[in-house]
């Protein structure tokens, strides 16, 4: 693979979980203070963007949605997969 589409997934993937961290982290905030909240297909969006892993770190920095099965199994199973995809194409290109 190119180097420069390497440095353009990396810096990609380092945005998506950014955001989908913050995400939890707005979401948090404003569940306390009653406010508007981020739609919970929003979360999800992001994490299958590619920001699972943000949002899965969010959500146990801010101890946010831990009790929500959905989010307590679903967002580590999106982790977990795009990992596999990423080693699965990494192992691929070394061949």
């Amino acid at each position: 693979m190119d180097r420069k589409l390497i440095i353009i997934i990396a810096f990609y993937l380092l945005f998506v979980n950014l955001v989908g961290f913050a995400v939890m982290g707005i979401d948090k905030r404003r569940a306390k203070k009653n406010k508007w909240r981020v739609k919970e297909k929003s979360i999800f969006t992001t994490a299958f963007l590619g920001g699972a892993l943000g949002a899965w770190l969010g959500m146990s920095v801010f101890r946010h949605k831990t009790k929500h099965k959905q989010f307590k199994y679903g967002l580590p199973a999106i982790c977990i997969a795009q990992w596999a995809v990423i080693a699965f194409l990494i192992w691929r290109g070394s061949r």
